[in-house]
């Protein structure tokens, strides 16, 4: 049976929460009315419908009909509050949009609801007043592209290309103060140019407050990941001395459990597919996911995992996943090979390259 069809029928049987790294196992496991919408969104919603509401998620490519783009006009159009909150509840017959009633609480489906009206659809539409999505429209857009990752002309024509706004890098190095700056003086070296002598110092602020929350998504993000999703939030990885690793040091001569022998090229293409998301294709736990993720993915480099993570450890914790983290169970997806097959990956490409030739002993 194919993997994505195998993944599709045990995201119904367990009603999509293990599978992504939630619990089933109480009616509301997310019954605190504090956590922020934009949590809920990103723990519940973004796996099918993306990150900014698109629909362009790693799901989409098994998933037929897609995942409904809420920042297209007929969404606009098309779907009223109601019709979203009856969607949420209740799911969408012939879709793969299931109900959340036994999962959220009413007010949690309402204002998850609300956050994606806000944040996605009215961030679409032609009609929206804000002064900042108005300045933003008129005088940014024709380089940085109506959803701030920059437009098709402005990317292949200008060196360097316009800044994408929507990328870790940029939420990690655009301050609010350093966008101020570039907005009213300009970015030397850039075809950024400087609006002070355009633009009153109220306008400049509202634009850049627009960019910062419809495309850098910043301070939307309390809450998010792991934290109501699969448990109690797992506790911080204290940093390990390099001569407490060394004592920590597991032996990584042992075999995978039960006589598997993994195939690291075939663990290899399930890795990019399906864990460099969160982990990165480096394993360095830098995946494109990895910004809004608490705690972090595992950083399969770091001196620690590769002092820690033999060959069993590894299919372990990609077989049970780890609760409080948004790390799922695959065993309730995969066969015990294929687990096998990435565990093997994994340990022969950033756990210990230098020894994944060295054969491994029998256990005793």
């Amino acid at each position: 049976m194919p993997l994505a069809i195998r993944m599709l029928r045990a995201l119904a049987l367990l009603g999509t929460g293990l599978l992504f790294g939630l619990s089933t196992r109480a009616a509301h496991p997310t019954s605190d009315k504090a956590t922020p919408p934009s949590a809920v969104y990103h723990n519940y919603c973004s796996v099918c419908h993306g990150d900014k509401g698109d629909g362009q998620s790693r799901a989409r490519g098994s998933l037929n009909p897609p995942p409904r783009d809420f920042t297209s006009a007929q969404a606009l159009s098309d779907l009223t509050r109601d019709r979203m909150i009856a969607a949420v509840k209740g799911g969408v017959p012939g879709t793969a949009m299931v109900g959340w009633q036994t999962q959220l609480e009413p007010q949690q489906i309402e204002a998850v609801v609300d956050y994606v009206r806000e944040h996605f659809m009215r961030a679409s539409s032609q009609a929206d007043a804000s002064r900042g999505r108005q300045i933003y429209a008129r005088t940014c857009s024709v380089c940085h592209g109506d959803r701030g990752t920059g437009s098709v002309w402005a990317s292949a024509n200008l060196k360097p290309a316009p800044r994408d706004f929507s990328t870790p890098q940029a939420r990690s190095e655009l301050t609010r103060e350093r966008m101020l700056v570039a907005v009213a003086a300009g970015r030397p070296g850039t075809a950024m140019t400087g609006f002070a002598t355009q633009l009153k110092s109220e306008d400049m602020q509202a634009v850049v407050d627009y960019i910062r929350g419809a495309f850098m998504r910043v301070d939307s993000d309390l809450g998010i990941s792991g934290t109501q999703a699969r448990g109690p939030t797992a506790l911080p990885q204290t940093p390990v001395a390099p001569a407490a690793a060394t004592e920590l040091k597991a032996d990584m001569a042992l075999p995978l459990p039960s006589g598997l022998k993994g195939d690291a090229s075939a663990g290899r293409r399930f890795y990019d597919a399906n864990c460099a998301t969160c982990h990165g294709v480096k394993g360095d736990g830098q995946g494109p996911r990895a910004y809004f993720i608490n705690p972090k993915p595992r950083n399969f480099i770091a001196a620690t995992s590769r002092a820690q993570f033999n060959r069993p450890a590894l299919y372990a914790a990609v077989s049970a996943g780890k609760n409080g983290t948004e790390m799922p169970a695959w065993n309730q997806v995969l066969q015990p090979q294929e687990m096998a097959n990435v565990a093997e990956y994994v340990f022969q490409t950033f756990v210990q390259p230098a020894a994944a030739k060295v054969a491994v002993r029998p256990r005793p």
